[in-house]
C-alpha cells in the first residue's frame, strides 16, 4: 500500500514538472486529437468496420510499419506533433492499460467518423465527433487521479486541440443518396449548417471540459480526390465542382463560427480555423513548386485512377511516393501531410486564421 502511494506521489511531480516546462518554453503540454481516417492513427484496429488500414502497404514509410494510419508514413498529426517537440500520441483505444503515457494527449480520431452519428455507418462501426467528445471525458477522469485539480485546470488550458472533420458527412453520408436521405431533406446550404450547428454543440462540450486552444481544420476540396475523379463526373484534368461548391458553403460557415467564437465570452479560449482547402488547392493548382507530380490518382489502390476503393492488403504502391499527392482514393500522402502540418504550424493567416500553432502555443 505504501509503494502504491509512493507511485502516486511520483506520478503527480513527474506531471507537474511537464506542465511546468511546458509552459514556460511557450509549448503545448499536451495535443488532443479528433477527427476521421486523415488523423486517424489506430482507433479503428479493434472495431468491426471496412474502414481499416493495419496493414500493408500502409505504413509503408512509417517505422514500424502499418499501425491505423490511413497514409504511408506519418499522418498531419504525427508532423504537427514533431514540429511542437511532442512525441507520437497514444490512439484512445490503447490506453485503458496504464501502460501509455496520455500526459502527452491522446488522439480520439476514427475512421468513416462523422459530425453526425449516422455518418459512415455504410462502413460500420466507428467514433463519431459524439463519441470521440465521450471517449475523452474517460481521459479526463484518468487525468484526475494523476493530479490535483488546480494543476489540471491549467495543463487543459495550455494544451492544443486538433479536430479535423465533416468529409465523411459528405462522401460517406450526403452524396450517398442510395443510402441516406440527407441530399433530399436538406439544399447544400441547411445540410451545411445543420452540421455546423452539431459541430457547434461539441466544441462547447469539450471548452466546459476546460479546454481552450482549439484547432479546427476545413474540409478539403473533395471533389479532386481520387474517388471523386472515379465517378466521370468532371472532365479529365478538372474537378467535381459540384462537390467542391458543397465544401466550399460548410467550410465558409466553419470560418463564421470561428469569428463568432473568438467574439464571444469565451474565457482565455483561442479558436482557428485551418485552411486545408485554401492549401490543398494550392497543391493542386501548383504541384511543381511543392514537388509533386502525379495529383489525380493514388499511389496505390484499385479501379479508374486507383481512385474507387483504398490499398488492398499487400498490394504494391509505387515507389515514386514523394510524387504523388494522394496515397489511396480518398488520403494524401506523407509528403502532402508534412507540407500542410507546416503551414498549421508557422504559416501565414491564408492558411491558419486568425493565427497560426506557433502563434497559439504563445499565448
Amino acid at each position: 500500500m505504501e509503494r502504491m502511494s509512493w507511485a502516486l506521489v511520483w506520478l503527480s511531480l513527474a506531471f507537474n514538472l511537464v506542465v511546468a516546462i511546458s509552459v514556460c518554453d511557450g509549448q503545448f503540454p499536451a495535443m488532443f486529437v479528433m477527427g476521421d481516417s486523415l488523423v486517424d492513427n489506430g482507433n479503428n484496429n479493434g472495431l468491426s468496420s471496412l474502414a481499416k488500414s493495419n496493414y500493408p502497404p500502409y505504413g509503408t514509410d512509417f517505422q514500424g510499419g502499418p499501425t491505423g494510419r490511413f497514409t504511408n508514413g506519418k499522418t498531419i498529426i504525427d508532423l504537427l506533433g514533431d514540429l511542437l517537440g511532442l512525441p507520437l500520441l497514444p490512439a484512445f483505444t490503447v490506453t485503458f492499460t496504464g501502460q501509455q503515457d496520455i500526459w502527452v494527449g491522446v488522439n480520439y480520431a476514427s475512421a468513416a467518423a462523422g459530425i453526425l452519428d449516422e455518418s459512415g455507418l455504410n462502413l460500420g462501426d466507428r467514433f463519431s465527433l459524439r463519441q470521440q467528445v465521450e471517449n475523452f471525458k474517460s481521459t479526463l477522469n484518468q487525468l484526475r487521479n494523476q493530479m490535483e485539480q488546480d494543476r489540471l485546470n491549467q495543463y487543459l488550458a495550455k494544451s492544443l486541440v486538433v479536430i479535423n472533420i465533416g468529409s465523411n458527412d459528405y462522401i460517406n453520408n450526403y452524396l450517398m443518396p442510395s443510402i441516406y436521405s440527407s441530399s433530399s431533406t436538406y439544399t447544400p446550404e441547411a445540410f451545411a449548417e445543420h452540421l455546423i450547428n452539431d459541430y457547434d454543440a461539441q466544441i462547447m462540450a469539450l471548452y466546459n471540459l476546460g479546454l481552450r486552444k482549439f484547432l479546427l481544420a476545413a474540409i478539403g476540396p473533395l471533389g479532386c480526390i481520387p474517388n471523386q475523379l472515379a465517378k466521370g463526373f468532371a472532365p479529365p484534368g478538372k474537378c467535381v465542382s459540384a462537390v467542391n461548391d458543397m465544401v466550399e458553403i460548410f467550410n465558409r460557415r466553419l470560418k463564421n463560427l470561428v469569428d463568432q467564437l473568438n467574439h464571444g465570452n469565451y474565457t482565455e479560449a483561442i479558436f482557428v480555423y485551418g485552411n486545408t482547402y485554401g492549401a490543398f488547392n494550392d497543391i493542386l493548382g501548383n504541384p511543381a513548386t511543392y514537388g509533386f507530380k502525379v495529383v489525380d490518382k493514388g499511389c496505390c489502390g484499385v479501379g479508374r485512377n486507383k481512385g474507387q476503393i483504398t490499398c488492398l492488403p499487400f498490394s504494391i504502391p509505387c515507389t515514386n511516393r514523394d510524387e504523388y499527392v494522394f496515397w489511396d482514393a480518398y488520403h494524401p500522402t506523407q509528403a502532402f501531410n508534412k507540407i500542410i502540418a507546416q503551414k498549421a504550424y508557422s504559416g501565414p493567416q491564408s492558411a491558419c486564421y486568425p493565427i497560426n500553432v506557433k502563434q497559439m502555443a504563445q499565448l
